[in-house]
């Protein structure tokens, strides 16, 4: 390498350095920055998400139709309990979903008792399946 291509080189790097060390930080990273107010809101969001979906399981469970059908087994009844809350964010959504959908079929007579009854025991084995693959 000639004397006159080292030089060059140096210039270049030199010009970089200088550039980029003349450039505000706060420029740089200003797309990247996540305020700790933005973060704590989505964390609150979250939670009240989750307890929402969670209020809703759990309350369907305990409704008239449903403690009916799981009155029957009692053991069922008790895992579900502890199971529901040991669920992931997802699978507590989707079942709350379900939950929703099955509630207002119900309501509107698109269910009868029994379809109700096998419906809930369908569900609460799900639960408990899941519950059980994860451990």
């Amino acid at each position: 390498m000639s004397v006159s291509t080292a030089g060059w080189i140096r210039a270049l790097i030199a010009s970089f350095l200088i550039g980029a060390l003349s450039t505000p930080f706060n420029i740089l990273a200003a797309d990247h920055v996540v305020r700790p107010a933005e973060i704590q809101k989505a964390i609150v969001a979250h939670a009240q998400e989750r307890q929402a979906n969670l209020s809703l399981v759990e309350g369907f469970f305990s409704s008239g139709p449903a403690a009916h059908a799981l009155q029957s087994v009692p053991t069922v009844r008790g895992l579900v309990d502890r199971a529901v809350p040991r669920l992931d964010d997802q699978e507590l959504a989707r079942l709350a979903a379900k939950v929703g959908k099955i509630q207002r079929d119900f309501e509107a007579g698109s269910l009868t008792n029994q379809q109700l009854t096998y419906i809930v025991i369908a569900l609460a084995t799900a639960v408990i399946v899941l519950i059980l693959v994860e451990t």
